[in-house]
């Protein structure tokens, strides 16, 4: 009953639509090709196809007509779910499409289009595991492209362009989205919002199995989905690619032209292709009756989305969002019903808008990638060179090396001494040249900063000027190079060097013990899995927080040092460790030091591998709690127990070293209580963002620091008593605005920002960071007072306001507040140690430069402790 009322919901939804745009329900069709019905049971838009089925029905396709399409698995998840894409022609193009690949490559690397050249058009969809409709739609589309007859715009999307359709970008989301909706599924869905099938339980299926928001991994790369999608796009060279998502369901339909601010490395043509594009999309939808919106919202200006990537790559990429039904029908507030079946149909008639538009327009779109491409290998995003030196955090330079390479920037690497920039190398650096096809991308991720354009930034002080909300959708800063903590410049001239490739090893800088054993300095992310590692493998290494030298060589502060004597005379297995992750070990002849204090000295302590536990579940982030546990086990090497909040209190807490807490804002009272206990009993508690503030006042401090209000603002202001209130005069704006406004409020919100900080020289949680303090990410409103010296230790503080903004954009009074206050904070109690973060230090994955501090608070913190 309910498969056969809302397959006539879905039909009945498009009785005013063109031909092409109801035929995935209506229509003549290749029988020889199955239908999604005959694989999954279900029409489209009927129900929501699980991510097997989504897989499966692809590969059915496939099978069904091998002339015109090829399925490709470019990933596989970490729960090892595959990732594919079809690729989708005519039987003429698909029998030379290696050659039409090669083809778009020859284009991509700056030469002009032939008379035989075809546009590749990339279709994604799913990226976010709960926005459904969109890989309904996918699958929709690719039947309707194989199976319609007598279509002319069919013809003409197969004939003139490759289609490629990634039908699921994110299956272990999409699973465990539509696990818990069908397990909530009764006899009939219910379009209330309230109800289970509209109410995701924690962690909600938007995020991958590591919780990371893969629409934000582009750039960073830290997910093997981004990874594998990254090479297939390269492999293509879309001229245009699109990114499905859904919003909330009160919405209606967004598709570009997109909202300002836009990257400035976006040129004004990509900009007008977007009309050219939206245009078609609208009286597409206009056909339809469906409402939309553009130039709202939806900006292109963080270079990690799934459009704004590809656009800074060359492509014209757009964002489309459709309100979701979060189920297969969503009661809006205004009383409509939004059923699936509209989603999956709307999705489904804007992709092949945009296929029809590249399909009628081939010339312009591959003149126009092959301009962008070729204008910035001629120098047009700038001519001069990015060198990053390789005696500062050189594991950390070599890691982005291949980031940047896998996104075919070209990187060499010059071996030291060199010289460049007007500087020496002494341990050589890595090149980047501005003339290359991928320069616009190069400039957008290795500029100091990206300036948001003058007129945005006037307007939205304009708009907190009269106490309106700001509209900056993202961060304001993500420069890679500050971001890992490396010594980045910019000159006219250095040397190509040889060729960094992307999946080569970091090259080790491994010595063999000497007849006492070997040094890891703390230097960088390797040293840190290298340590990590070796004390998972149960080898020996204890850690110093003071410097020493041996041999004219100097070793900073958190330098472990492992003997021969206390792992039975054997390093082996060590030296292997090293040579696999790039490590660096120093030999040592003797105990004996040049300068700072020998083995026996209190200022070694003997390292275990920590037991780490984490608060998981309810009243935790999912993205702080994700790349927090994907930082430990991922780079660090170390397993994580997720332990459930709601478990928290009756657990027994004494079997972890450490338990993390990741950014929270509603952890449950006991589970509060139980960790302040677990401190006092000599428990190791790190603690991010809310997580500290919720650990800051009350029976549970953990932390004598407390949340500031805004600038100038009160916390304790008495009401006045009585019905009356004293006379005031008010003589202007304002005035009024000052007797308006809550003096007890937080901050504003700061859209995100990369900061300057200074360290505590003497504290062993700052290790690693004496030569150069950690350039830091800051979001939200959390400012915090500082530790007296009674209390604790402000780790790592804020810089002086006026050299506070490393990247980005942050309010004036935001910055002159947290000039000086703590980022990094440690407060004894009982016999336990609580650290906190004043924001996420392992936010996206991407700030690799902190993970030293991160380090210091969950490996070499339990055992100063104990």
């Amino acid at each position: 009953m309910i498969r056969h009322l809302l397959g006539l919901l879905a039909a009945a939804l498009m009785p005013a639509a063109p031909a092409s745009a109801q035929s995935f329900l209506e229509g003549t069709f290749d029988a020889d090709i199955p239908t999604l019905e005959q694989v999954a049971g279900h029409r489209s838009g009927e129900q929501i196809t699980r991510p097997d089925v989504v897989t499966g029905y692809m590969e059915e396709l496939a099978e069904a007509a091998p002339d015109r399409m090829r399925l490709v698995q470019y990933a596989t998840s970490w729960e090892g779910r595959p990732l594919v894409y079809a690729v989708i022609s005519s039987r003429e193009n698909m029998a030379r499409i290696d050659a039409i690949q090669a083809d778009m490559q020859r284009i991509a690397s700056g030469g002009a289009p032939g008379p035989d050249s075809v546009p590749v058009t990339w279709l994604s969809y799913g990226v976010h595991g709960n926005e459904i409709s969109s890989s309904d739609a996918a699958l929709a589309l690719a039947y309707h492209l194989l199976a319609a007859q007598g279509d002319e715009l069919v013809e003409t999307i197969l004939s003139q362009t490759v289609v490629i359709i990634d039908p699921m970008q994110n299956p272990d989301g999409r699973a465990r989205f539509t696990n818990s909706y069908y397990q909530q599924l009764g006899i009939a869905p219910s379009p209330n919002r309230a109800t289970a099938g509209h109410d995701e339980p924690w962690p909600g299926g938007r995020f991958n199995h590591y919780l990371f928001d893969l629409n934000r991994d582009w750039f960073a790369l830290t997910q093997p989905e981004t990874q594998g999608k990254i090479a297939a796009v390269r492999d293509w060279q879309p001229v245009v690619l699109v990114d499905a998502h859904e919003m909330g369901g009160d919405e209606t339909y967004f598709f570009p032209p997109s909202a300002d601010p836009f990257n400035p490395y976006i040129t004004a043509d990509q900009r007008q292709k977007q009309v050219v594009l939206g245009r078609n999309i609208a009286s597409w939808l206009d056909r339809l009756g469906v409402p939309y919106f553009t130039r709202e919202v939806f900006d292109a200006f963080y270079p990690g989305y799934g459009d704004t990537w590809p656009t800074l790559n060359g492509s014209i990429a757009m964002t489309f969002e459709q309100a979701s039904s979060r189920g297969l029908v969503w009661e809006r507030r205004n009383g409509e019903l939004l059923t699936y079946a509209e989603g999956v149909r709307n999705h489904f008639v804007t992709t092949l808008a945009t296929a029809e538009t590249v399909a009628r327009n081939p010339s312009m779109f591959l003149a126009d990638y092959a301009s962008y491409r070729r204008s910035a290998a001629d120098g047009a995003a700038g001519s001069g060179w990015f060198v990053i030196d390789l005696a500062d955090r050189r594991w950390n330079a070599e890691a982005l090396a291949r980031r940047l390479a896998h996104q075919g920037i070209a990187v060499g690497r010059v071996n030291g001494p060199a010289s460049a920039c007007g500087r020496s190398y002494p341990q050589g650096y890595l090149s980047v040249s501005m003339r290359q096809p991928t320069a616009r991308l190069i400039r957008s991720l290795l500029d100091e900063d990206i300036a948001l354009p003058a007129d945005f930034i006037e307007g939205q002080e304009d708009r907190r000027a009269i106490d309106l909300p700001h509209e900056i959708y993202d961060t304001t800063a993500w420069s890679v190079g500050q971001m890992s903590g490396l010594d980045v410049a910019q000159c006219s001239s250095a040397s190509a060097g040889t060729a960094v490739v992307a999946d080569s090893p970091i090259p080790a800088l491994a010595s063999a013990p000497g007849a006492f054993g070997v040094a890891v300095p703390w230097t960088d992310s390797g040293q840190v899995r290298l340590v990590g590692e070796a004390m998972k493998a149960g080898i020996v290494g204890r850690s110093t927080d003071t410097a020493f030298a041996v041999g004219g060589r100097d070793f900073p502060r958190g330098t472990v040092v492992f003997t021969l004597a206390d792992n039975d005379g054997s390093l082996d297995g060590l030296l292997t460790l090293a040579n696999a992750i790039g490590a660096e070990t120093v030999a040592l002849e003797s105990g004996w030091v040049d300068t700072g204090p020998n083995l026996g000295s209190d200022s070694f302590v003997r390292l275990s591998a920590p037991t780490i536990a984490m608060v998981w579940d309810d009243g935790v982030s999912p993205l702080s709690t994700g790349s927090a546990r994907y930082v430990i086990e991922q780079r660090f090497g170390l397993p994580v127990a997720p332990i459930r909040s709601g478990s928290i209190a009756r657990a027994d807490l004494s079997d972890w070293d450490v338990i993390v807490v990741a950014d929270s804002y509603d952890l449950p009272s006991a589970a509060r209580s139980a960790l302040a206990d677990y401190v006092s009993d000599g428990g190791v508690l790190v603690a991010f963002g809310g997580a500290l503030g919720s650990f800051a006042g009350g029976d549970d401090a953990l932390f004598s620091t407390r949340a500031e209000t805004v600038l100038g603002g009160d916390p304790e202001e008495e009401e006045a008593e009585g019905e009356t209130a004293p006379g005031t005069a008010i003589e202007s704006v304002d005035d009024y605005r000052n007797a308006i406004a809550d003096p007890t409020r937080r901050p504003d919100t700061l859209p995100g920002a990369l900061l300057n900080t200074e360290v505590d020289p003497e504290n062993f949680l700052a290790a690693g960071y004496d030569g150069s303090a950690p350039t830091v990410f800051a979001d939200g409103s959390l400012i915090l007072t500082p530790l007296s010296l009674t209390d604790g230790v402000n780790v790592v503080r804020y810089a002086a306001a006026d050299e506070l903004v490393a990247s980005g954009y942050v309010w004036d009074e935001n910055r002159r507040q947290m000039a000086f206050k703590p980022y990094m904070l440690a407060q004894p109690s009982g016999r336990g140690l609580a650290i906190g973060f004043a924001h996420d230090p392992t936010v996206r994955g991407y700030m690799d430069g902190l993970d030293m501090l991160l380090a210091n608070a969950v490996i070499v913190a339990p055992s100063r402790v104990r």
